[in-house]
Order: structure tokens, then sequence, then C-alpha cells
């Protein structure tokens, strides 16, 4: 036990449970293979203009209270922008709103809800009967719906194509980066009913005022500070397994033995690094190979004037999802972050013809800003940005130890948003992942969740 806890990967999950570790008292050695923290939610240095610009919009809640605690343990709460209201296109008129009223939740968006143009008076009636229908069904119900799709949910509360198309599509894909045909449903209810509905304060959207990888700068430090290290820009190559426990981890810069292993890989990348004998004794390592990814596509746009009105905005019904106003950069220029997720259409095009598709989604969403073309454009591709969150999933999702009873690796641990967190492979599941690995070592474990507002409560949720 002298030998320190070696956890693979520097994301979310991993910085995660290194800081639960560390804080502890266990010395831990991080590997990372990139340059800096942050995994896939971090930032790059663009070569063409030495820009520093983000993998893609990374975006909190207020249910977000794993990722929450995270950067409150990093320091960096004060770096977050919060809005309470959503900002919805709906051209030629000014956006519309949709904020948190003073009714109680679950009631606390009717007002704004009612007051909504983009959508015609039925598709709100059907919205909110669905949303009436969430409600009852609760946590149990919604175990109910396991393993089918959203699309179905949708059709069995008789939603309209036009509310599926303005409301529910983009939400849903937003927030799981699959759609709702292929979103489990009991995902899609889970974001509902605790990001929406149980109380005021989830819906909050937090958007980080710095570029992602400053959110993490500070991990390494934190860690260091407790006997620990990070060793950025080294790989895994293996695990060197024994027949009962993992040794080392053979890495391109040596082995680093160990007392225990945190992978927070993605499924793909585990595989790799995993022998025939290491998969035949440990269960949870057979079915990496059957996870689908989904991708994102974040685009920057830079304009010699400002095109936004609004921190950000929804389009509805758009193959864009959302525009973010990024303010001026250090060359004055105008900067507007566009986000397209499941973009399995997107991932085969040219930057240029990228540009084409966003630029007519903004001039549509923003009409003062049409005929007005972007200085630069800069498209960044994330094929694997997330694991398809399919009906079904669940039987693939592995858990962070060995269940005792089909035998297993006790000192391998597996960490990452694909694993069996309960919720979409966001950042908040990435955190809940590493935060229950080092519960698994003794250290600190998942911080519970926002409590239902009263009524909510009340009235099942």
């Amino acid at each position: 036990m002298s030998h320190p806890v070696v956890i693979i990967g520097a994301g979310l999950a991993g910085i995660a449970a290194a800081t639960r570790l560390s804080a502890a008292g266990s010395r831990v050695v991080v590997i990372e293979s990139r340059p800096r923290a942050g995994g896939r939610a971090t930032s790059f240095v663009d070569p063409r203009d030495g820009a520093v610009l983000d993998n893609c919009q990374h975006v909190l809640m207020g249910c977000c209270t794993n990722l929450l605690d995270l950067y409150d343990q990093l320091g960096v709460l004060d770096l977050i922008a919060w809005h309470r209201t959503i900002y919805w296109a709906n051209p030629p008129h000014s956006p519309d709103e949709m904020t948190p009223g003073w009714l109680p939740a679950p009631a606390h968006f009717a007002g704004s809800f009612a007051r909504l143009r983009f959508l015609d008076a039925a598709s709100k009636r059907a919205i909110a009967r669905a949303m009436w229908r969430m409600i009852r069904l609760g946590v149990d119900g919604r175990d109910h719906w396991r393993g089918r799709s959203f699309a179905e949910f949708l059709r069995d509360a008789s939603q309209p194509a036009e509310a599926i198309a303005r409301f529910w599509h983009p939400i849903l894909t937003s927030a799981c980066n699959v759609p709702p045909e292929r979103l489990d449903a009991a995902y899609g209810l889970l974001v509902i009913q605790e990001g929406f509905l149980q109380d005021a304060w989830s819906p909050a959207m937090g958007v980080p005022r710095v570029p992602l990888v400053k959110l993490y700068e500070r991990a390494q430090p934190l860690i260091e500070s407790s006997r620990g290290e990070v060793r950025f820009g080294v790989s895994a190559l293996g695990l060197a397994f024994d027949g009962a426990r993992i040794s080392a981890v053979v890495t391109d810069a040596g082995s680093v033995e160990c007392s225990a292993v945190i992978s927070t890989l993605p499924p793909e990348r585990l595989s790799k690094i995993c022998s025939g004998t290491l998969v035949a004794a440990e269960s949870r390592l057979c079915r990496l190979g059957e996870f689908a990814s989904s991708p994102i596509v974040g685009v920057h746009l830079f304009f010699d004037q400002p095109v936004m009105r609004t921190p950000h905005l929804v389009l509805p019904g758009r193959r864009t999802h959302w525009l973010f106003d990024k303010g001026a950069d250090q060359n004055g220029r105008f900067h507007v972050h566009a986000v397209i997720s499941a973009a399995d259409e997107w991932v085969d095009l040219t930057e240029d013809e990228i540009a084409q598709r966003v630029v007519e989604d903004l001039w549509w969403a923003l009409p003062n800003a049409r005929g007005l073309a972007p200085l630069a454009v800069r498209s960044v591709k994330e094929r694997r940005a997330t694991f398809a969150c399919t009906p079904g999933i669940d039987a693939l999702r592995p858990s962070a130890a060995r269940d005792g009873v089909r035998g297993g690796v006790a000192n391998l641990i597996l960490a990452g948003d694909w694993c069996a967190t309960g919720w979409p492979g966001t950042m908040e599941g990435a955190v809940r992942s590493g935060n229950v690995a080092a519960a698994v070592l003794g250290a600190r474990g998942v911080v519970a969740d926002v409590p239902s507002a009263l009524l909510a409560r009340a009235l099942g949720l």
C-alpha cells in the first residue's frame, strides 16, 4: 500500500477522483496523454492565430451538484456566469424568454411558458400535459420507461410534430447528445424532471466566463500540494496484471507501480490497454466494444461587429442548436460560438460547408445580422464527444468496482461518464463517476442531489 493510486486520464472524472483522494490523504499519480487537464471539456491554442478556443461550449445547470462541488474545490465558482432565462429564437420577432416566475416549482415556468410565441397554442397545451405526466411519474415511473426511446414516450403523450421539433428535440438533444428517437426514455425523463421541474434553481444555466482550460489548471497544484503528481504528455499503454491484481500501469515513459488503478479512459481506449487475460478475469471489461459514441461540432465565428443581443440563443427547428455570445476577443473581433449536438451528419463536412450551414442558421435567428459574413470561422469536431445514451445502454454501463459475485479485479476501478452513474453523458455524470471511484478507496463520495421543492415533492417528484 506504499504505492500510489494511479489515475489514468485528467479529464473531469480523473480530476474529481484525484482531488477527492488527495483531500483524504491518499497519494495519487495522474497520467494524461494531452498537455493539459480537462479531457474533452478543455481548450486548445488555434495554430492559425494563436487564439485560445474551447473544444466546444460546455454549460452546467443548477442541478449539477457534483460539478459545482468540484468547481468549489478548485476555487473557480466565481468564473461561472449564471443565467436564469433561456432565450429562444423567434424571427422576425425578438427572442422569446423562458424565466422562472413567482409560482412554486413545478409551476415556476408556467407564466413565461404561456407567453412563448415560437410555439402555437396546441403545442403548448400538449407540452404542458406531458410535463404534468412527468411530474406524476416521479422517479419510480421513469424506470418503467427504461429501455424504450424518449420518442416513444412523446408519442404515448400525444405530442404534435411541432412540439417535438421545436421544443423537445433541442432540449433533449443538447442535454444528452442524442436525439429523442435514439435516447433512452429514462434519461430524457431525468433531464426534464430534475433539470426543469423539481425546483426553481436547477434550470439555471452556468456558462464559464473564461476558456475551459482555466477552470482546470488549478487541479495540478492542488494535487501536488498533497504529495501527488500530474504527468502530462504520458500515455497508458497497458495494465500489468498478475492474475489477481493490477501491479502497475505501463506507459510510454515507463511503468508506474500502483496500489490501485482508476481508469477514466473511454471504452474504446480502455479496451486497447487491456490484455485478453485481464478481460477474461474482469466481466466489466467484456462489453467495451459495444458502446457507440455520439459527436458534437463546435463552430467559432468571428465578426467585425456585435451580432447577438442575448448571452445565448436556442434555435428551435434548425440544424444548429445553440448560439453563445462570447464577447470581443483580444483582437477586437466579436466571437459567437455555435453548437451542434448529435452531429452525425456534420462530421464528414468540410469547414466551409459547416460554416455555410451555421451562418444560414445564424442569419435566420438574428435578422439584424443577415448578410453579415464572419471574418473567420474555426470548426471543431469531437467525433467521440460522449457515449450514445440509447435504449438498453444500462446493460453495458459498468460499475466502478467489481461486484464480488462474478469475481473481477479488486484494485481496478472504472470511471467516466459512460460508467453506471445514473446520468447521461454529461460533465456532471463524469464528475459523479470520479467521486464514486474515490469513494471505493475510502474518500468522500457523491454529493446529494438538489432536493425537490415542497409542492413538487407532494405531487410526486
